[in-house]
C-alpha cells in the first residue's frame, strides 16, 4: 500500500493499557519528522461492526500536541479492537497509524481482594484466603496464578 503524508511524520512507540477494570490509556510519540505544528488524533473501534469513535479526553505534551487517550468505561469485546492515528499539519500531508489490539491482552489486572489469613498456632499453619481480582472481560473460567511472598517477623 502506498502510505500518502511525509515519511517520518507518523505517530511512534504507539501502546494501550486498560487498568481499573474499565479505564484505557493510549500513548505515543510525535513522528521524528513531523511538522512542528503537528496535531494527531486518534479514533477507534470496539469490533469490526462497531461505530468509529474519536477521543475525548487527549493527553497534551507542553506543546499541546496530543501525545496520548484517556478512555472511560472500557469494556473487552471479544474481537480486535482496531486503531487509527492521523495527524494534520499545515506544511505536508502526516501519515497515519493503525493497529489492531487485542483488549483482553493488555489488560492490567487488579490484585486479589478480600485477603484474609488465620493462623492456628498449635497445628502451626495457617490458611490463606482471597478472592480473584475482578476483570475486565467476561472469561469466567480464566486461570490465574498467584505468588505468595511469606515474611516471618
Amino acid at each position: 500500500p502506498v502510505f500518502a503524508g511525509m515519511k517520518g511524520s507518523a505517530i511512534e512507540n504507539f501502546s494501550c493499557v486498560i487498568y481499573n477494570i474499565f479505564l484505557m490509556n493510549c500513548t505515543w510519540q510525535a513522528g521524528r519528522d513531523a511538522p512542528a505544528d503537528t496535531q494527531y488524533f486518534l479514533f477507534w473501534q470496539k469490533s469490526r461492526d462497531g461505530e468509529e469513535m474519536e477521543c475525548e479526553l487527549y493527553i497534551k505534551d507542553e506543546n499541546c500536541r496530543n501525545v496520548g487517550c484517556m478512555f472511560q468505561n472500557v469494556s473487552i469485546g471479544i474481537e480486535k479492537a482496531y486503531f487509527l492515528v492521523n495527524g494534520s499539519s499545515k506544511d505536508s500531508l502526516i501519515q497515519f497509524y493503525d493497529e489492531y489490539i487485542d483488549l483482553y491482552k493488555i489488560e492490567k489486572l487488579m490484585p486479589p481482594s478480600n485477603i484474609t489469613v488465620n493462623c492456628d498456632e498449635i497445628k502451626n499453619d495457617c490458611i490463606i484466603q482471597w478472592q480473584r481480582p475482578q476483570i475486565s472481560h467476561s472469561s469466567k473460567d480464566l486461570c490465574f496464578k498467584y505468588e505468595i511472598n511469606i515474611k516471618y517477623k
